[in-house]
């Protein structure tokens, strides 16, 4: 499979503005996404995606590739399949522009669970959530079913644990599509679920599409969604953390 690995970034961040250009041990946060993404094997071109030419600019002094966009997007997976119309790929790995900790292994894990399973059409990765982070609605939270299949995706706490031992697990931005699969949820309507939890992979499953979303085998951090999680990252990124 021809492989392609795309960083939606954008600018205007409701919780943490411009937080793809805040500088993380002097480097901006996008250039440690491209950096560890483009480590990953079996994939060929990275690049990253923005309609902010602040952004781009960042991306070309660090001798990235970048690809300007419109500014309409309703989420990162339009903004990915407006970049992929263009390019020859049999799929599209979406990693967050918000991820400087990305684990190139975590790229490589999706890239084998699309080429081991050609009718699903969309993959994601899971880990156990902590528990001091059950309630944390910046964490998103997923529970799935049979043969790692997504049955729901929450910014709330779920499963419900009435009884304990049943475990929990955070959702992992990243994201594998077919090719032919983007085009598709590019044209898809909003949808009720998505729109109230904010969460584009809801459009997917109330579309009555699959998600698989395996078990995460290598290391992985938090995305930098807040002023806190930034504040973590600094506070990380001289040592031998994540």
């Amino acid at each position: 499979m021809e492989i392609v690995v795309v960083i939606p970034a954008r600018y205007g961040s409701s919780r943490l503005p411009g937080k793809p250009l805040c500088d993380l041990g002097g480097k901006p946060v996008v250039q440690h996404v491209y950096e560890r993404a483009s480590k990953a094997r079996g994939v060929g071109r990275t690049l990253v995606a923005t309609d902010d030419e602040r952004i781009a600019q960042a991306v070309r002094s660090f001798d990235g590739e970048v690809v300007m966009t419109s500014s309409d997007h309703p989420n990162g997976t339009c903004r990915v399949a407006e970049v992929v119309k263009d390019i020859d790929c049999d799929g599209v790995i979406n990693v967050q522009g918000d991820e400087p900790f990305i684990d190139p292994v975590l790229i490589e894990q999706l890239v084998t669970a699309m080429e081991g399973n050609p009718n699903i059409p969309m993959f994601s990765l899971r880990y156990p959530l902590e528990e001091n982070e059950w309630d944390n609605p910046n964490r998103v939270k997923v529970v799935v079913g049979k043969g790692d299949m997504a049955l729901y995706f929450s910014r709330y706490p779920i499963p419900y644990r009435r009884v304990p031992g049943c475990p929990v697990y955070g959702h992992l931005g990243i994201y594998g599509y077919r090719r032919g699969f983007l085009d598709l949820y590019s044209k898809m309507d909003p949808t009720p679920l998505s729109e109230s939890e904010s969460l584009e992979q809801l459009r997917v499953l109330e579309q009555g599409y699959p998600i698989m979303v395996p078990l995460a085998k290598g290391d992985h951090a938090p995305g930098i969604d807040t002023q806190s999680d930034l504040d973590w990252a600094r506070s990380v990124i001289g040592g031998n953390k994540p």
